[in-house]
């Protein structure tokens, strides 16, 4: 048997259940893992904010169904399912009951973050028995019929907002995430002072070593914040690394090199900027966002990867950076075609591809396959 999670929020459940729940859905860019999803693979079903497991779902096969069945995202990567267990919010299993018991979830420091295993959908189970103890605990939770309130607000919330914003001549409505207030930076930035400064500085000048060993393996010229050249990492200062480059590309304006130019590594093949990563390791993350929206701005047609790295524990406020409505009331939002890695996740990888001795045969495409793009329904 198969196990995949199928990620919910309290308002998309209820629109599943009022459709019947014999399709579920995701975004077009998951189109190829829900192609991968045969018949008889079990979907489990996770409610973000609550942190409720609350169904399974048994793939009777893909589905071209293209009816509006949720109201905030068609969610057009469909398949068609049977219920196998159904529970009420509030006769749903707890997530807490896991810890210790799934490779997700093995100890109190994998709280709130999971492994990073519940922020999309659909996402294959490493264990077969991890997916075999929820339905599990799913089924006792169905015959005992114990109640457990959920918090009404987080179950009913509305993380999206309308607003209005102009295109053009045309005035149209958008969707806005408003995060919340954050009152400690003040406190993060006495914290990061002296050793631990130097030390997070250092991960950042780390993280760019191997953004510029990954792209130098995979045929790149590489551009490096001109702020940190002088940066050494290994016993090298970084501008004398191989494929470092010192010119930008010449297509653009003297305003859009000026603000590329602070980006922390640039991809690029001949003329052309293959993909821009910001390394956030003490700053507010505004900035690199802000530097990347500014991009955007100026050069709308401008087809690029984007990423913001980060240590796993910043990952909460990356997204919050992320969703903010000066980046979301825009035609092209940041949300969109900004993805979050860790550099935790990242360095696992390029070490695995280093150990393969495929470093310098992948395609760029791949940090899209390791990278989240958040949106409201992505836990917290």
């Amino acid at each position: 048997m198969t196990y995949w999670i199928d990620l919910f929020t309290g308002t998309t459940w209820e629109e599943f259940l009022k459709d019947g729940a014999i399709v579920t859905g995701f975004r077009y860019r998951m189109r190829n893992t829900v192609r991968s999803i045969k018949n008889g693979d079990i979907l489990l079903c996770y409610v973000t904010g609550v942190k409720r497991w609350i169904g399974a779902l048994e793939v009777i096969g893909q589905s071209d169904d293209q009816r509006r069945i949720w109201k905030q995202e068609e969610f057009p990567a469909r398949l068609k399912v049977r219920p196998i267990v159904m529970l009420k919010p509030e006769n749903s299993v707890q997530m807490e009951v896991l810890e210790g018991h799934v490779d997700f979830y093995k100890g109190p420091e994998d709280r709130g973050k999971f492994k990073g295993f519940v922020r999309g959908s659909p996402r294959l189970f490493k264990r077969v028995k991890d997916g075999e103890l929820i339905l599990e605990l799913l089924r006792k939770a169905e015959k005992e019929n114990k109640i457990s309130p959920v918090d009404p607000s987080k179950w009913a919330r509305k993380p999206l907002y309308r607003a209005k914003t102009r295109k053009g001549r045309k005035t149209v409505e958008t969707l806005v995430s408003i995060p919340e207030r954050e009152d400690n930076i003040e406190q993060e930035t006495h914290e990061v002072e002296g050793e631990t400064l130097t030390r997070e500085v250092s991960q950042h000048t780390d993280t760019q070593f191997q953004l510029i060993q990954l792209g130098s393996a995979m045929g790149f010229d590489i551009w490096v914040a001109s702020n940190d050249r002088g940066r050494v990492c290994n016993g090298e200062a970084l501008q004398n690394l191989p494929n470092i480059v010192d010119d930008l590309p010449t297509q653009f304006d003297n305003v859009t090199n000026k603000i590329i130019a602070l980006i922390d590594v640039l991809w690029l093949r001949g003329n052309r900027i293959i993909a821009a990563f910001e390394i956030e390791c003490t700053t507010s993350v505004y900035s690199g966002l802000l530097r990347m929206s500014d991009l955007l701005a100026l050069q709308p047609n401008i087809n690029i990867k984007l990423y913001i790295i980060a240590p796993e524990i910043r990952r909460t406020k990356v997204r919050g950076e992320i969703l903010r409505p000066t980046f979301k009331v825009r035609e092209k939002p940041i949300s969109e075609v900004c993805g979050f890695l860790s550099i935790e996740e990242l360095t696992e990888k390029i070490e695995g591809l280093r150990r393969l001795g495929v470093l310098g045969s992948i395609k760029p495409d791949f940090l899209d396959e390791i990278s989240e793009f958040f949106s409201e329904e992505s836990e917290v």
